[in-house]
């Protein structure tokens, strides 16, 4: 395949692509939800902006140069950057399915998605900040220039994808098993602690060789650029030998023992659901990714709230402890009864079973509860929380937050697929987004009004009294959602066999 072959190929696959995204089902179905992805996009964009003027600004009148100080810590953005793409980014295998009924080599389909992963507009979400941050405080300056601007750029850029290459092959092993997220994390933690017991190790070895993107050394350009190369050839190698298991499904799915989750037995019809709810989220590839962008987006906050002078006081103070609790049970209960769609049948066929559901759902989300309030005890060690404000919101949370995401069990009626990565398009309307919101927002509402009117501890037990009340009426407020579903049952039932 010559030269002139391999681009029109590549323009023809990424052109399949977009198309791709334009002719699924469910385009005109979420295209409030895509507004919405634009909306937030730029919000996120402007939000970085800001942040790069105020750092650049702030830190010109440090007696360092300020793009010093930020290369120091360099490290920062990517192990934020590595977090964030776990919401982003997949593994390349399963787009080339479609392509292996082609004549084309297995080497050049992975070359071309690798490629376009290196070239995709995510690597460019941070120069958001260092922009604005490098104008200030690199093309401005008389003995720096434009020049030394444009390499500080190229070198950031570089440095994301890098960085993308790098997550994707954790991210493949991550897919076959969970036990490799520890790696990355062991990782990032011994630099992390290098960092903190050689300071001049981490931010100097840091921080000169950014100032070499700056400084236009060959050697920081080379070296990057070799990385990649290393990185590329280890992702195609590893792509290829998963993508037999992705073409044939070929996954090992353990033996089943009788005495397996035995102690769910006693609950009955409940206990079984229990234990269909844990085995989705440990064999299910998306419910997984559900439950683990929950999990990092509780640790993240958790310590960002602790370690940080971020959240003190005021609504940022409510939004960081009721968010903690309820981020993931929005992120996987926005979809409530998407998952089921795959078997709604089986379900609709035995008489209560979907209540029966419903009640080890919420069972089930209750008692996660814990692993957010096991690691809320960092802020609350360093004063940033009071215990009565966390037992408040650890019961808040399944009382009133959970109430208006159940309700969506009603309206949802889109089949979510369980073992599709990369072809998985978002399933969200405008009903889930708007439950969604009102079980942030509303909650945190009422959780900022009492504050105001009354004291911090005032407010912790009125939100536990509601809490409670909430988790005690559960029996109630789920028959009164199973009645309705039980209304809907029969156009949601099409539906959910429509988007199988």
């Amino acid at each position: 395949m010559d030269l002139r072959q391999a681009f029109k190929l590549y323009k023809l696959i990424s052109k399949n692509q977009r198309l791709a995204e334009k002719r699924h089902p469910m385009f005109e179905k979420n295209r409030t939800m895509k507004y919405f992805t634009y909306i937030m996009a730029a919000f996120w964009a402007c939000y970085l902006i800001f942040f790069g003027c105020l750092f650049g600004s702030v830190l010109r009148d440090e007696s360092r140069e300020a793009c010093d100080i930020i290369n120091s810590g360099f490290i920062v953005f990517l192990i934020l950057d590595f977090v964030l793409r776990f919401a982003f980014q997949e593994t390349p295998a399963q787009e080339v399915k479609p392509y292996k009924l082609l004549p084309v080599p297995t080497n050049f389909l992975m070359d071309v998605f690798l490629l376009r992963i290196g070239l995709k507009s995510y690597n460019l979400i941070w120069l958001f900040f260092f922009v604005p941050f490098g104008v200030l405080t690199v093309a401005l300056l008389p003995y720096f220039g434009w020049g030394a601007f444009v390499g500080y750029m190229l070198g950031v850029w570089l440095m994301f994808v890098l960085n993308g290459y790098w997550y994707l092959l954790w991210r493949t092993l991550i897919n076959r098993h969970f036990i490799y997220v520890l790696l990355p994390v062991a990782v990032y933690a011994a630099l992390i602690v290098c960092g903190m017991v050689i300071q001049s190790w981490m931010s100097d070895g840091s921080m000169r060789f950014m100032r070499g993107f700056i400084e236009w050394n060959p050697l920081c350009v080379l070296a990057v650029i070799a990385a990649i190369g290393v990185m590329f050839f280890f992702n195609r190698s590893l792509q290829k030998y998963f993508l037999y298991f992705e073409i044939a499904k070929a996954e090992r799915v353990k033996s089943v023992r009788s005495n397996e989750m035995s102690y769910l037995n006693r609950f009955g019809v409940i206990g079984e659901y229990l234990k269909l709810e844990i085995k989705s989220v440990v064999r299910n590839n998306v419910v997984r990714k559900q439950f683990i962008i929950g999990l990092v987006c509780t640790v993240m906050l958790s310590f960002l709230c602790a370690f940080t002078p971020a959240y003190d006081s005021g609504f940022e103070h409510v939004f960081i402890c009721v968010y903690c609790f309820a981020a993931q049970g929005v992120i996987m209960l926005t979809n409530v009864m998407g998952v089921e769609g795959n078997y709604i049948d089986g379900l609709m066929s035995r008489k209560e079973s979907v209540l029966s559901l419903l009640k080890a759902k919420y069972y089930f989300h209750s008692g996660m509860m814990l692993v957010p309030m096991l690691i809320m005890i960092a802020p609350a060690v360093t004063g940033k929380f009071s215990i009565i404000e966390l037992l408040g919101c650890m019961c808040f949370t399944p009382g009133c937050i959970f109430p208006f995401l159940f309700i969506l069990a009603i309206y949802n009626n889109t089949t979510l697929d369980l073992m599709n990565k990369m072809t998985q398009r978002p399933s969200n309307t405008k009903a889930q987004l708007l439950a969604s919101f009102a079980a942030l927002f509303v909650p945190m509402g009422i959780m900022y009004a009492l504050i105001m009117v009354f004291s911090t501890n005032v407010a912790g037990f009125l939100i536990l009294a509601l809490g409670v009340i909430g988790v005690v009426t559960n029996p109630l407020w789920l028959k009164i959602i199973y009645k309705h579903f039980m209304i809907h049952r029969y156009e949601n039932m099409s539906s959910f066999r429509a988007t199988r």
